[in-house]
């Protein structure tokens, strides 16, 4: 018997019905969060030739941060607050939307195959409304007898990483040589979740399938991964949020009428144009979401659900 618990993925579109198709682990039905880890997106390997990539006009979010993540392939990233970045493998971009920010994320020309990860993280409420802003942080990778990690949030085996969250965090890539079994010291405040990308590992005694998120409850010092391939695996965790959300689209809030007056906002700023130019012919950030400047029509919210969004805890 284990208290490991396994969600496995559905698959959804990525920005709409012919767009890439991604591999959903959280939120479900019954587990919104793992730590302050809302969102848990699992995408690849993707043939840009056949598939037409990744390509995300731009798109607004409050209350959160965005932890991009890649094992192969390259986006570009542009936001309303003037960040151009390149997202590469073993590279953490994150962005913290706060009071709302839009952006960008297509596929660069160069790139065949496109497999990586999309992790969103809710931001609590004395830091919701933060100013919007980017970092971007290339771990230095530790290594140890049949195994490498790179710690891209949070301290794990010795690594610590430098990004601003506002809950206690962690987020590791670790790779496994096949028969490899690698015992992890955590925090035991946090609960942990495992997301694996490529091969087979049992976590705790618990066996998972690539795309799998397993999920370890707090109240443990360690957690042990047995690698029965070649393994590489992201390794998130935190301690419980403990406080209840309400997630809708590209939003995170507190009720429903707060995400109805986001999607209003974005839906009134799209529908001007996005933005007002001035006297010198500058296109400047307006509203709550700002302006990315890239030739690609925005996205429109959908329509809000016949009932009213339900809190998540």
């Amino acid at each position: 018997m284990t208290d490991v618990e396994v969600l496995t993925p559905r698959e959804v579109p990525l920005g709409g019905p012919r767009a890439m198709r991604v591999r959903r682990t959280l939120p479900q039905r019954h587990r919104s969060l793992i730590g302050a880890w809302c969102f848990v997106d699992h995408y690849g390997p993707d043939e840009v030739d056949e598939t037409g990539g990744m390509v995300l006009p731009a798109h607004p979010h409050t209350g959160l941060q965005t932890a991009s993540w890649l094992f192969d392939g390259e986006l570009e990233h542009r936001d309303s607050v003037g960040s151009l970045a390149t997202v590469r493998p073993g590279e953490l971009n994150l962005m913290t939307a706060g009071r709302g920010i839009s952006h960008t994320e297509v596929s660069t020309p160069g790139t065949s195959v496109l497999h990586g990860a999309q992790l969103w993280i809710a931001l609590p409420d004395e830091s919701r409304h933060v100013e919007p802003r980017f970092e971007h942080f290339v771990p230095e990778p530790v290594r140890g007898p049949g195994w490498e990690a790179r710690v891209f949030i949070g301290s794990l085996l010795g690594a610590s990483s430098p990004v601003v969250t506002h809950t206690p965090l962690l987020g590791a890539e670790l790779m496994l040589a096949p028969g490899r079994t690698l015992e992890v010291d955590v925090d035991e405040t946090f609960e942990h979740g495992v997301l694996l990308d490529v091969g087979a590992i049992d976590v705790d005694g618990q066996e998972l399938a690539p795309s799998d998120l397993c999920h370890v409850p707090d109240g443990r010092s360690t957690i042990t991964v047995t690698a029965h391939e070649e393994a590489r695996l992201l390794l998130l965790g935190g301690p419980p949020f403990g406080e209840p959300i309400v997630m809708w689209w590209n939003f995170i809030g507190r009720s429903h009428d707060e995400i109805a007056g986001y999607r209003q906002e974005w839906q009134e700023q799209i529908a001007a144009g996005g933005g007002d130019v001035v006297a010198d012919g500058r296109e400047v950030a307006v509203g709550r979401f700002g302006v990315v400047d890239l030739e690609l029509q925005p996205i429109p919210a959908p329509a809000l659900p016949n009932v009213r969004l339900k809190l998540r805890h």
